[in-house]
């Protein structure tokens, strides 16, 4: 019998409040795929988007603690789904391997020893794991009307030396993912570029402007659809196209999807089912004519 995946989530801030259709998504999708989700017991913020610019020892404590209950519960792998919560772990986890003394002050504060052995995945990452012969083998939607502008932002791919996960310049996988569906990814210019971040309400007009830019990419090289992995690009570059048209009426919206609502449409959930209707610029299949 096929062995299925079993593995760690670190939900995070988001996926609880303003992203509950990514939380929603993943675990339905996760759950068809015949993969056990296993929530990190009190769980807290990874320090994301501002500890870590605040103080380096406490931002990286934030982040560890997770790691540290993981750990606890025998989980060896864990995803986190918000790709600004995976930076941080995977960044912490990292400085307390190459700093012995930030290590031991870490655990001081925690009261815990940090073993390390728990592999962080992004969501890309899980959905590799999973395989894609399972992910083929489980779509009944061809969803060959999408075109696709994969859209990995700042922080899944960097820094390159601690991720170690895909091209930092040129990534590919998840293309390679969306194929999967039928759905057509298209060769666009801005798919590492920064959508603004965490300046999404202190500084509006900078991610109005980055967001439009990439928006603009995506429509002139023939997407449809824009897919992303972080709750924080998914805020800038779906709820600031309001922002956008009215600063820019010529402004073409176009729907951005989480890349786990884009391959439930595959697996044969609907909109409601997957959070889709959550979201500002609105966002629906062409129903299949007899």
């Amino acid at each position: 019998m096929e062995n299925n995946l079993k593995a760690g989530y670190f939900p995070g801030c988001s996926q609880t409040g303003t992203a509950r259709e990514y939380d929603l998504s993943l675990r339905s999708v996760a759950e068809k795929l015949g993969t056990e989700l296993t929530d990190v017991d009190d769980w807290n913020c990874c320090g994301a988007t501002s500890a870590h610019v605040t103080n380096h020892t406490l931002a990286n404590a934030l982040a560890m603690r997770n790691i540290v209950q993981a750990e606890k519960q025998g989980l060896t792998e864990m995803v986190a789904p918000c790709a600004a919560c995976y930076n941080r772990l995977i960044v912490s986890q990292h400085e307390t391997q190459i700093h012995p003394e930030l290590k031991k002050e870490i655990e001081a504060i925690l009261d815990s020893k940090i073993e390390n052995p728990v592999q962080v995945m992004n969501i890309v990452e899980l959905f590799t794991k999973i395989g894609a012969d399972k992910v083929k083998q489980a779509v009944v939607k061809d969803l060959k009307e999408l075109n696709a502008a994969c859209y990995y932002g700042c922080l899944l791919l960097r820094p390159s030396d601690i991720t170690h996960f895909d091209d930092a310049e040129q990534p590919t996988s998840m293309e390679e993912l969306i194929k999967l569906t039928g759905a057509k990814p298209v060769e666009w210019n801005f798919k590492v570029e920064c959508c603004g971040a965490a300046h999404s309400i202190a500084r509006k007009d900078i991610v109005v402007d980055l967001s439009k830019k990439i928006l603009d990419d995506a429509v002139a090289h023939g997407a449809n659809v824009m897919v992303v992995a972080c709750p924080m690009c998914h805020t800038n570059l779906d709820m600031r196209q309001k922002a956008i048209k009215k600063e820019y009426p010529e402004h073409k919206e176009i729907p951005v999807l989480y890349l786990t609502e884009l391959i439930g449409l595959a697996l044969g959930m609907d909109e409601k089912e997957l959070g889709i209707n959550l979201h500002t610029v609105k966002f629906e299949l062409k129903k299949e004519t007899a």
